[in-house]
């Protein structure tokens, strides 16, 4: 019967340490597959509306600058992923039977940090997006007088609209797992030394 690798810790490696490897795994994995998921997700539906939007000939104004900060938000969540899925391997190297060889705590923080960072940037954007197509919108539906079919095509809210900012709100989803899952891991660490 083969051995379990995950259950055959070095009994050199201290309790605690096997502890952060462990909650690191755990929190890489939730994190990496919420972003990965919502930020499919995101790319597909921002894709199919920003190809809608520039294929339109009633284009909606002003909304280039939400779609490019939607686009950098996404952008940043594959970073962030990254970060997500280096907090797996960094899980495996913190138990090296070497201690010297072991990455230190000061790494462990650094690395979380690092991608605490792309994902505040990535959702900071992200927001501005929202915030940017969501105004267009609500300007939109605004200036449509009630009860009057008007022939400005522009004026009237299209689905390309609503598909991006679904895109941004998924983003935004992306960006938060991603933030919870490091300052989880941040706090945990924290309390082990």
């Amino acid at each position: 019967m083969p051995e379990d690798f995950n259950l055959a810790r070095p009994s050199s490696v201290p309790a605690h340490i096997q502890q952060i490897s462990s909650e690191l795994k755990l929190m890489g994995r939730i994190g990496f597959w919420l972003q990965l998921v919502l930020g499919v997700i995101s790319a597909v539906l921002l894709s199919f509306g920003t190809l809608i939007l520039l294929s339109s000939t009633s284009r909606t104004q002003g909304i280039e600058i939400g779609i490019i900060a939607a686009i950098s938000g996404v952008g940043f969540l594959v970073v962030a992923i990254y970060f997500s899925r280096r907090y797996i391997q960094f899980s495996e190297e913190i138990l090296n039977p070497n201690a010297t060889e072991r990455p230190k705590k000061s790494d462990t923080i650094q690395l979380i940090k690092t991608g605490l960072i792309f994902n505040l940037v990535g959702m900071f954007l992200t927001i501005i997006g929202a915030e940017a197509l969501v105004g267009i919108i609500l300007q939109k539906s605004l200036l449509i007088p009630q009860a009057t079919i008007t022939a400005d095509p522009n004026k009237f809210i299209n689905s390309a609209d609503v598909l991006i900012v679904q895109a941004n709100t998924n983003s935004i989803s992306a960006h938060f797992a991603g933030l919870v899952c490091s300052l989880w891991l941040l706090n945990r660490i924290n309390q082990k030394s």
